[in-house]
């Protein structure tokens, strides 16, 4: 949906960068409250164009986790734009106010931004970037810089290489997924800790 680029306390991290999947998933462990249920991952973004199809392409490929409990809204399937965006929003708050909600979208930037992901505290803007009125979203922002902003957005985002976003959609999922999963070792391992001890000094 071609959010806004702030540059505002915001970690930066290229998806060519060594190690890129557990740095991401790093700072995911320590922005997203995962022992929060409710918890819903929105991906903007439509497939009908190569730049705007990173968040719906990350959604696909974290709904094929099977071990992943968290709504994604925003997939292949079913796309999450500017038709329903506000729909979708009202819908999650009316069904639980206390939704914490991770806001992912494509973006554009300075030519030497593309191929970064962007994670900040507080809400994206989508369609910002392009003049378009919607509402913001997310406690967390997590924007991927596809193509350069500041000229004919539109075909800007149409001629965005597909390559770049499948790749960048895939380490998100993957790091997201990572960031879960070590969340869960972790619950063990204190949970396992927390038993030996008792024993122990029983």
């Amino acid at each position: 949906m071609r959010a806004i680029v702030s540059a505002t306390d915001v970690h930066r991290i290229h998806y060519k960068d060594i190690g890129v999947i557990w740095k991401l998933s790093t700072l995911f462990l320590q922005q997203i409250p995962f022992h929060n249920k409710n918890i819903s991952f929105f991906c903007i973004g439509t497939d009908r164009s190569t730049g705007d199809s990173l968040g719906p392409l990350t959604g696909a490929c974290l709904a094929e986790y099977k071990n992943f409990p968290f709504p994604i809204i925003g997939t292949l399937e079913n796309p999450l734009h500017a038709l329903n965006l506000k729909e979708h929003i009202e819908e999650t708050y009316a069904k639980n106010p206390d939704t914490f909600v991770i806001a992912i979208d494509a973006c554009l930037g300075k030519g030497s931004s593309i191929g970064q992901f962007l994670l900040q505290k507080g809400p994206l803007h989508p369609g910002q970037a392009v003049g378009k009125d919607l509402p913001p979203i997310g406690d967390i922002s997590v924007k991927a810089v596809v193509n350069v902003g500041g000229f004919m957005e539109h075909n800007v985002l149409q001629s965005t290489r597909l390559y770049l976003s499948f790749e960048m959609s895939r380490i998100l999922a993957r790091a997201i997924h990572l960031a879960y999963n070590r969340f869960q070792s972790k619950q063990i391992n204190d949970q396992n800790n927390y038993t030996y001890n008792n024993y122990t000094w029983n």
